[in-house]
């Protein structure tokens, strides 16, 4: 797989997204409007952009928990290139310019100015409808999962024997549901031969079953697309550096896609046990006096570093040296 795509552009419409409204703002003209956040009033806007100039336009939103789905959408469908970008560095840039104060119309300037100033944005893309269905199927597959761990949790220090049989009834029924959706993602991977021969690459290396390989599909679907740096840093797995002068801090990893470390623990965990060269990574890691829990993250970024050459390749783990 290629790189996904990058652009720089000083057109730019940013979008603030609220529930019900959207707070635009243009450059470089420097205008502000708000208008409702729905997908005819987003597509009517942008064609309006379109029409008005033939310069390059770069159309910009945060991540807001689903809310900025229209904008992504609509930007997509009339071929708009458009950027997702993470509220935390957006913030960052903020604060870097002086901007203290924090309301919608700053927030929708700020996202603007920096889309305008940030080289090599990476570019939004609309996933596969097999793979934004596989994401829905797999995110409640996770939703009942921790919800089957809560009620067997509540059944060990239940002592009413009516609590008791309601908690048992209730985890038989969280049981079947997860079992059901198990079925369905699996036959949603298998009806669609791009996903099931990305699953059966990744299931070549030791320590990645199906669950992992699922939960990549699903929350990861850029992965093959990325350098190895990239992949690591989306991941939530690259070491971070916090040297000065003469003193060096010791580095750690900073958030990433939580789904995605959560199931990538497991992994580790297996592969730092079966997988050869896994294991003696991390044996060379503890004879360094390294503590568990960073030899488990090491070893994930190891995975997520193999898994995307894998799948950028196309090919099987037992071909790469």
């Amino acid at each position: 797989m290629m790189n996904a795509p990058t652009l720089n552009c000083n057109r730019v419409l940013a979008f603030e997204v609220a529930k019900d409204s959207l707070v635009v703002h243009e450059l470089p003209s420097d205008r502000q409007r708000t208008i409702s956040n729905r997908g005819a009033d987003v597509r009517r806007l942008l064609r309006k952009a379109l029409h008005e100039s033939p310069a390059p336009l770069l159309v910009v939103c945060e991540a807001s928990g689903g809310y900025e789905k229209h904008v992504l959408q609509a930007a997509c469908d009339l071929s708009i290139a458009c950027h997702r970008a993470h509220g935390a560095r957006v913030r960052h840039f903020a604060k870097y310019l002086g901007a203290a104060a924090k309301t919608d119309a700053i927030d929708a300037r700020m996202l603007a100015l920096y889309a305008a100033n940030t080289k090599n944005l990476r570019l939004y893309r609309l996933p596969e409808p097999e793979q934004k269905a596989v994401r829905a199927l797999k995110s409640r597959r996770d939703e009942i999962q921790e919800m089957l761990i809560a009620e067997g949790n509540r059944i060990e220090h239940a002592d009413h024997p009516s609590v008791r049989a309601s908690l048992k009834a209730h985890v038989k029924i969280l049981t079947e549901a997860l079992d059901r959706l198990d079925r369905e993602i699996g036959e949603l991977i298998s009806a669609t031969p791009a996903l099931r021969e990305r699953v059966r690459l990744m299931q070549t290396v030791i320590g990645v079953g199906a669950r992992t390989a699922e939960a990549l599909i699903a929350y990861f679907p850029e992965l093959g697309s990325l350098s190895k740096g990239q992949a690591a840093r989306l991941a939530g797995l690259a070491p971070i550096a916090r040297d000065s002068g003469k003193t060096s801090a010791p580095r750690h990893i900073e958030p990433g896609r939580n789904a995605l470390r959560r199931t990538l623990y497991m992994a580790a965990l297996v592969a730092g046990r079966r997988n050869p060269r896994l294991a003696a990574f991390a044996q060379r890691l503890k004879a360094r006096g390294k503590p568990a829990k960073l030899v488990i993250a090491a070893i994930m970024r190891k995975l997520i570093v193999i898994l995307n050459a894998i799948l950028a390749e196309g090919r099987p783990a037992h071909q790469f040296a």
